[in-house]
């Protein structure tokens, strides 16, 4: 609750790292706080990167790993001036984060609160997000260290852990230093649900078309004109109806149109393309290409221009080879008493970058619900658990 009374919202097309100068701010509080409970090699870097390390308690040679979470909370919702507060032993019924506004958590909306019913749940005043993407993985992570080096009859080796800015806009690991990290496998905690483990995300790609149109007087346009606004919403009707973020769900991919405007000269459009067989990603891409030269030849060579830039990738085909540390998780969260549910991430994670960048890097559970919203609760079960397999992975990988 402390950590997210710091406002750490990243912002799109700052031009710099961290995105918000206010991203700081929690990395310094973090950054005394390592320090103080003993972690040693404390390290905030000029780009807003924390890293430390829990020495190791054994002479055995044991790999050394890392717990990675983001500090930044989405830019969709405010993140200023959050005030949480507890729902003690949650009765099932709606809960009211502000009664003046009429704001309202209902499971009739949100069935997930029935899961938790009977539990303590964090939860926000209703007119900010709560937070806990990824403060929750953050608090979580510091308590597991917490825990070990109160418990120095746990055994483990060297653990490294990571608190990174600007996950929420796509560059998370983007300047993230995997060699001084030095680790030979990690965890980001920033999944959803207790008991998620997740090593399969979206192929991912940034798409944009821009449209040039030629303007004429309406009342002499006939053969003439090219409205680019028109032509730009043709583009959109050449993309499968079907497959979008609305009509697709589990292993189905989509395209996704984040904006539109524009007018008889210019237009533009604005597309994530996302799938999670490498394959099909590929065929989507093309497939967007495709549209933008059928534009052409029925309007002139020029009139659309459309751009793809891929994002990251699906993080399975680095972790496959070494699925032992899927296995130890899995492990992990058996012996702390929570139910693996192994599932795809419909969408991305730093962890996917990471693996492309050397450092194997599947997601975990952090226990919130609902992100970016102000209808975000996080269980207090959760948390525990979530902090659990942390020293859990950490006893584990000692233990084998």
């Amino acid at each position: 609750m402390k950590y997210v009374s710091f406002d750490t919202q990243s912002a799109e097309d700052t031009g710099k790292t961290p995105s918000t100068d206010k991203q700081l701010a929690l990395a310094r509080y973090l950054q005394n706080e390592l320090e103080e409970i003993g972690l040693t090699d404390v390290e905030l870097d000029a780009n807003g990167y924390l890293y430390a390390t829990l020495p190791a308690n054994t002479d055995k040679e044991v790999p050394v790993i890392g717990f990675i979470a983001h500090m930044d909370t989405s830019p969709d919702c405010s993140g200023k001036n959050v005030r949480p507060r507890i729902v003690k032993d949650y009765d099932g019924k709606d809960i009211v984060l502000n009664a003046e506004g009429g704001i309202v958590s209902s499971p009739a909306k949100f069935p997930e609160l029935l899961d938790h019913v009977g539990e303590d749940l964090i939860v926000t005043d209703g007119y900010t997000l709560l937070g806990a993407d990824d403060k929750a993985g953050i608090a979580e992570i510091v308590q597991a260290m917490v825990y070990l080096k109160e418990h120095p009859e746990v055994k483990h080796g060297k653990v490294r852990v990571a608190f990174n800015p600007d996950e929420e806009i796509g560059l998370g690991a983007h300047k993230f230093d995997v060699e001084k990290f030095g680790c030979d496998w990690a965890y980001t905690m920033d999944g959803g649900e207790v008991g998620e483990l997740e090593f399969e995300n979206f192929n991912a790609a940034s798409a944009k078309v821009e449209v040039t149109g030629v303007s004429v007087h309406p009342g002499y346009a006939k053969g003439k004109m090219v409205n680019a606004a028109r032509v730009a919403a043709e583009f959109a009707g050449l993309l499968p109806q079907a497959e979008t973020p609305e009509a697709t769900a589990e292993y189905e991919g989509f395209y996704h149109l984040l904006g539109i405007n524009g007018n008889v000269e210019r237009a533009t459009l604005s597309y994530i393309i996302r799938d999670h067989d490498r394959a099909r990603f590929e065929a989507r891409k093309a497939l967007f290409a495709q549209a933008a030269a059928w534009l052409n030849a029925k309007y002139g060579e020029g009139t659309v221009k459309a751009s793809v830039n891929d994002q990251y990738y699906n993080m399975r085909e680095k972790v496959e080879p070494v699925m032992h540390i899927i296995d130890l998780a899995v492990e992990a969260m058996h012996e702390a008493g929570v139910t693996p549910k192994v599932r795809a991430i419909r969408g991305g994670t730093d962890g996917a970058q990471l693996s492309f960048m050397g450092l194997p890097c599947p997601n975990l559970f952090a226990g919130g619900l609902n992100f970016h919203g102000p209808h975000e609760f996080l269980p207090i079960p959760s948390l525990e658990k979530a902090s659990q397999v942390v020293v859990k992975i950490c006893e584990l990988t000692a233990r084998r």
